[in-house]
């Protein structure tokens, strides 16, 4: 354990708001975020308590899109949302206090337990070092990295995570996080049927049963393409676990896709490439800026 994690323990740093400037700002609300999220999820589900709770509690198989829409406006809040990204995080303690599970072996689980907490966060370290190996035309050095993660550990602190829970460097983080997907993650049926959700979008409650045939035509490209961007920004040795094929062509196939990508979402309009919390936060942080300059420039 280091120096560092030890000046932590039995100590919680202040909680704060991200503000405009960091790494964070400019690219959690990148509408390329969801393009890893899947397998950051994927990860998830193969964690023995999460995927219990969610097994038990989760709404992800019969209303994938809403459940989508929550989770990917809720991350945008805990950047975004100012003053209210804290009450955000409180807000999912509380509701995540009573998700409680018991499996088939008869062992229970607690959604905040600290390590299960914990590692809903650790996913998104993952899934943003992924996205920009694949997404991003700028490649993350070792420092973008580290300034990252230490955002990343700002929020946790903002979720009270455990001290205990957060390596203190990037440097630290990727072979505990390694160690955690080879021998702390399990196959789990949760895992397969988030595969079959995504790959196969179910309709959403709204649309007649007679239009279902062709919301399925109409939807299966978009399926095949997520499942295809989670399964290849999944770690190797999570594939191997659970025994998805993933050859070299597909390798190719993805790199060139996010190639393209990397290219195209940068000269987007902004109203675009971003989700609508993060475009209007960043809206209102321009319009605040140039008020102050106004008022800075007043005659008196």
């Amino acid at each position: 354990m280091t120096a560092a994690l030890e000046q932590h323990r039995g100590t919680r740093p202040d909680r704060r708001p991200f503000e405009p400037g960091s790494r964070m700002w400019e690219d959690t609300g990148l509408i390329t975020f969801s393009l890893t999220a899947g397998s950051a999820f994927l990860l998830q589900t193969m964690e023995p308590s999460i995927a219990a709770v969610v097994d038990e509690h989760s709404t992800f198989r019969t209303d994938v899109l809403g459940r989508a829409a929550r989770s990917i406006a809720s991350v945008m809040m805990w950047v975004y949302g100012g003053d209210e990204a804290l009450t955000e995080a409180e807000r999912l303690r509380k509701m995540h206090a009573t998700l409680n599970s018991t499996d088939a072996h008869g062992v229970k689980h607690r959604a905040l337990s600290s390590g299960p907490w914990a590692w809903v966060l650790h996913t998104g370290v993952f899934a943003f070092t992924e996205g920009n190996k694949y997404f991003s035309s700028e490649k993350l050095t070792d420092a973008d990295k580290e300034a990252y993660y230490q955002e990343v550990a700002q929020l946790m602190r903002n979720f009270s995570v455990a001290p205990k829970e957060i390596p203190a460097t990037y440097a630290e983080w990727l072979p505990w996080f390694e160690d955690q997907v080879e021998n702390h993650l399990a196959v789990t049926n949760v895992a397969y049927d988030y595969l079959k959700v995504i790959r196969n979008i179910a309709p959403p409650k709204q649309i007649p049963a007679p239009l279902h045939p062709l919301w399925r035509a109409a939807t299966l490209p978009v399926g095949r393409l997520q499942y295809f961007f989670t399964v290849g920004t999944t770690p190797e040795s999570v594939r191997a676990k659970l025994g998805l094929d993933w050859t070299a062509n597909d390798e190719r196939a993805l790199r060139a896709l996010g190639w393209l990508i990397g290219r195209t979402v940068p000269v987007l309009p902004e109203r675009v490439r971003y989700f609508p919390i993060a475009y209007e936060a960043r809206r209102v942080e321009r319009d605040r800026a140039r008020l102050r300059k106004i008022i800075d420039l007043r005659p008196v």
